[in-house]
């Protein structure tokens, strides 16, 4: 008897795993119990999202969803599957960087549109059934606060990014099949690759519904996959382009809710603020000066085009007009420069700092970042952004995080990466 029974349970453990495997999911339940559901899944209105019921994309373009009867009758323990985009409902998402669930700087929830369920990865459960959307907060009946178990590092950007939650650092949720699962986190692999919106997708290629973007498209930027505003225009920025400035007088610093290029977000004025907070105590040696790249264009920042924070800006190069958007300090010292013979590149418009980061796709490695290298602003010093400087009207742009090895230089459109030539032809000269 034992042994049929062992039996039986050993075929019911296969028949759940394969299932999870294959992404083939039977509905759980035929209808929720909504008082409890409402119970549990309590939307949070005091929020901060980073991206409002935006869609998450595979590394080959299909999309995450959920099904509500998927799970049990709260709509907990529903498994976060993929489809192709558009092909089914629960494809909404929304990215929450601050609120009664995420207490973590520098962190995201990611959070169902459809349930107001959150990502969960739960490595007490069988395995393939661990990555799963439960309550915020991480108590069945909603009634709980905060759990790394939800919470993954983010740094504000569209992606290409990975999710690895915070309990398990080392982890990764991975695209098997037709399902989200997880697995030791692997460097290029693109099943463990997702992008917000409608940023190109990491080793995808773009379809006809997510044309490739370029320095002269022009498409209209929405937080939403509801119907946009053709009154809210804003050119694209992309690795390799440039966003153009204004006829004359460059592009004001916003400080008001508008649409930014980085997956179509919606920049967040008390979220800039507290990212980019000026560093009065810093020694400047140029205050809001022109900087000419070794092509004779100079260095200009778009605050519209990176994120919700003005974090991932590009920073384009156009011909030189002395507009606002072209200028910049430079800081020998302060909260974010303890290194001698050393300085910071700093938007005088936006105070984000000329940054460099190798873990970025290429041609994107250089952008606009909070100073400090962190996100929400908290962060010290960051050898990203240090550069040598012992005075003078001319620098190299090399971040003293590559010791030498790699120098930013003028790329198409913007500026870019590539290993130092220690000549003159990477020279940067400062228009006082």
């Amino acid at each position: 008897m034992y042994s049929a029974v062992f039996i039986l349970l050993g075929l019911q453990s296969f028949a759940t795993a394969s299932s999870i495997a294959s992404g083939s999911f039977r509905r759980a339940v035929t209808e929720l119990n909504q008082a409890a559901f409402e119970e549990a899944q309590q939307p949070d209105n005091t929020a901060t999202k980073a991206f409002s019921n935006t869609q998450i994309k595979t590394s080959d373009g299909r999309c995450l969803f959920v099904d509500e009867l998927s799970g049990d009758f709260r709509a907990n323990l529903t498994p976060i599957q993929v489809a192709q985009c558009g092909a089914t409902d629960g494809q909404g998402w929304d990215v929450i960087t601050a609120g009664k669930h995420n207490n973590v700087q520098g962190s995201a929830l990611v959070v169902s549109t459809l349930t107001n369920a959150c990502f969960n990865f739960d490595p007490r459960r069988a395995s393939g059934n661990q990555v799963l959307l439960f309550s915020c907060g991480g108590r069945a009946d909603g009634g709980g606060q905060v759990t790394d178990s939800q919470l993954f590092a983010f740094n504000g950007g569209s992606g290409p990014l990975s999710f690895s939650p915070n309990n398990q650092k080392e982890s990764c949720f991975t695209v098997k099949g037709n399902v989200v699962d997880v697995a030791p986190c692997a460097a290029g692999d693109a099943n463990q690759q997702f992008t917000f919106g409608d940023a190109p997708a990491a080793g995808g290629k773009p379809t006809e519904t997510n044309p490739p973007v370029s320095a002269s498209s022009t498409f209209t930027l929405t937080a939403t996959a509801t119907a946009q505003n053709p009154s809210q225009t804003s050119k694209a920025s992309a690795p390799g382009a440039t966003a153009p400035p204004a006829a004359s007088g460059g592009i004001p610093n916003p400080t008001e809710a508008v649409p930014v290029s980085r997956a179509g977000g919606v920049l967040q004025p008390s979220a800039v603020a507290e990212s980019h907070e000026r560093d009065d105590t810093a020694t400047r040696a140029f205050t809001s000066v022109s900087i000419k790249a070794p092509n004779g264009q100079c260095l200009f920042i778009d605050p519209t085009a990176g994120d919700f924070r003005e974090n991932l800006i590009p920073v384009s190069l156009v011909d030189c007009a002395g507009t606002p958007n072209e200028k910049f300090d430079i800081i020998t010292a302060g909260k974010h420069n303890n290194a001698k013979n050393s300085a910071l590149v700093v938007s005088s418009l936006t105070n984000g700092c000329i940054s460099f980061d190798g873990r970025r796709p290429a041609g994107d490695t250089v952008t606009l970042f909070s100073c400090g290298g962190r996100a929400a602003g908290e962060g010290e010093t960051n050898n990203g952004q240090l550069v040598p400087f012992t005075g003078g009207s001319s620098l190299v742009l090399a971040p003293e995080s590559e010791r030498n090895a790699t120098c930013i230089v003028p790329g198409n459109g913007r500026l870019d990466s590539a290993p130092c030539s220690n000549d003159n032809s990477q020279v940067f000269s400062i228009l006082a």
